[in-house]
Formats: structure tokens, sequence, C-alpha cells
């Protein structure tokens, strides 16, 4: 078995005959690892192609994908700016570790008001955007769009090649990665998301665009799980963090409380109520983001 997947040994998942994976994705590369590069390896490419030396994207001032464009920027010798929702900090104050380490793999930060930031996607506004700082190659907040999905769709082939699975789970925040594994599979191969963000239903319509647009049809029989955000996106609980801890004292994996500790808590809770048929064979996919543990201290202790 791959390094990349380690099993899994719950009560749970014994007591209903469920045989449960790890992929472990965070470990896939050294300092580009998870879902976030999957779905910036087709995108670095199209930038490359259309003569781009600068990549500009959006997100928030603990955001995996900010911190992924900073490293791939350093990586693969491309200019980043990240424009960052909510005020600049003020003179002398220390940037989180986040943006710390993402102004330290060479991105320029700027800040933008929440009333600007909700513009980001309008073409007026990302016109504005290139006209203030030059042309760039524009990458959505989280990094979701038609070409993250033939990268994360490569996963599936990779998973595919160690073990054959039932079942796929994967934490969902824009629903890019969910939607790109929904391409890869085949046969009766069956993908589940649990949403990180409460009030997650309108995430099933922006999957259904992403792989009409994609591949040209939608796949109606996956599972979208939207009972497992913990409040709302990166809230938590006392339960949520004992759950984190308890596992990876368990298994010695340190789960994110982001995404990865809620996509793993809903897996184990869908066993117990046997979501999955006795004999299944269930992959869950870190997608990483250990990153924003470093924040989460600083903030919350």
């Amino acid at each position: 078995m791959s390094k990349l997947l380690q099993e899994i040994r719950e009560p749970v998942a014994n007591a209903r005959g469920v045989r449960l994976l790890l992929w472990r994705d965070d470990l896939a590369h050294p300092d580009l690892p998870g879902n976030k590069a999957r779905k910036l390896k087709y995108n670095l490419q199209a930038a490359r192609a259309q003569g781009h030396r600068t990549l500009l994207t959006f997100g928030g001032a603990y955001s995996n994908h900010l911190a992924a464009v900073a490293t791939a920027g350093r990586l693969l010798d491309f200019r980043t700016i990240g424009l960052v929702r909510g005020d600049a900090p003020t003179a002398g104050a220390a940037l989180n570790p986040t943006l710390t380490q993402a102004a330290a793999d060479g991105m320029a930060l700027h800040y933008l008001d929440r009333s600007s930031y909700r513009r980001r996607a309008e073409p007026e506004f990302l016109a504005e955007v290139q006209a203030r700082f030059g042309p760039a190659y524009v990458l959505p907040e989280g990094g979701t769009n038609v070409l993250a999905l033939p990268g994360c769709a490569e996963l599936v082939d990779e998973i595919r090649a160690q073990v054959e699975f039932d079942a796929l789970a994967v934490a969902v925040g824009t629903g890019g990665t969910l939607a790109g594994l929904l391409t890869g599979l085949c046969g009766l191969e069956q993908a589940l998301g649990v949403a990180a963000l409460k009030n997650g239903g309108f995430l099933r319509a922006e999957i259904d665009e992403l792989t009409q647009q994609a591949v040209g049809k939608t796949f109606p029989d996956y599972s979208l799980q939207t009972d497992y955000h913990f409040g709302g996106y990166a809230r938590y609980s006392a339960e949520l963090l004992a759950f984190i801890e308890a596992f990876q004292q368990r298994h010695g994996v340190l789960l994110d409380p982001i995404y990865t500790g809620k996509m793993l808590f809903g897996v184990l809770d869908l066993i117990r109520q046997g979501h999955f048929a006795p004999g299944s064979t269930v992959v869950a996919i870190h997608t990483g983001g250990q990153q924003a543990w470093a924040g989460w201290h600083q903030r919350f202790g």
C-alpha cells in the first residue's frame, strides 16, 4: 500500500463492516500538498501558455488558497498578488502566520473592505483590479474554476491504482474538489462531500454548473452532507476539537479544524448510521490545510 494510503481502524467501521482508508494528499508534496495544488496545476499551465508572469487571487486572512498560490509562485517563478478580505493591519502590527508565510514566499498583499471584496467575481471589478495592478492571470477565491477540475480528477486515478473503492469522501468548501472527483469516477464508484460551511445546500448547483462546463454533464447521484459544519465556516466546538485530538492520538494524523476534521467526523457518523453498505471500502481524502493551525492557535489558543 502506498505511503499516501492509510488504513483507519475505527470500532464503528468494524462494527458496520466498512473498510475505511485515508488518502494522505497532505503528504503528496513537501511544499505544495493537497487539493489546492491540484486545483492550481492546469491553471498555472494556462497562465504560462497565455504569457502571464503574475498570478492575482483573493482570500481571507487565513486562506489555504492564498498560502498555496504564494508557494506556487515561489516554486514556479510567478509574481503573486493576494487581495485579502478585511482591513490592513495597523502600522507596526504583525501579520498572522498565514500572511507572514505568504509574504515570505513573495506575495504582495493588498486589502479589500468587505463591500469591495463581495465584487470579486464581477467583470467590471476585475477590470479595475487589472488596471490597478497590471496584467495578471486571475484565480478565483478558493481556486475553483473549470480548470481546477482535471487536476482533482487525476486524484481518482491515483487512488484507484492503489485500491478498489466504493466511495470517496472529501470536505467541501467551494465545491471544486468534489466536482473534479465526480468527473473522474467510473462504474459504480460514488462520491460524498461534507460541507464545511453553514447553509451549504447551494453548493449542489455550483457543482453541477462546474461539471457541466468541464465535461458537458452533471452527476446527480453524489451525496452532499450539510449537517457537519459545527456552526459554519471556520466555526468549531469543543466536540470537534476533542475529536481531532483523539483522532491524532489513535492514528497519528493531524486533521485541520476547518475542513478535514469536519469531514472525518461526518464520515464516521454516517458509517454509524449505516449510510455505507456492509462490505464497502470508503476512502476519505485528507486535502491538507494544516497551515491553518498556526493562525488558529493565535486566534483561539
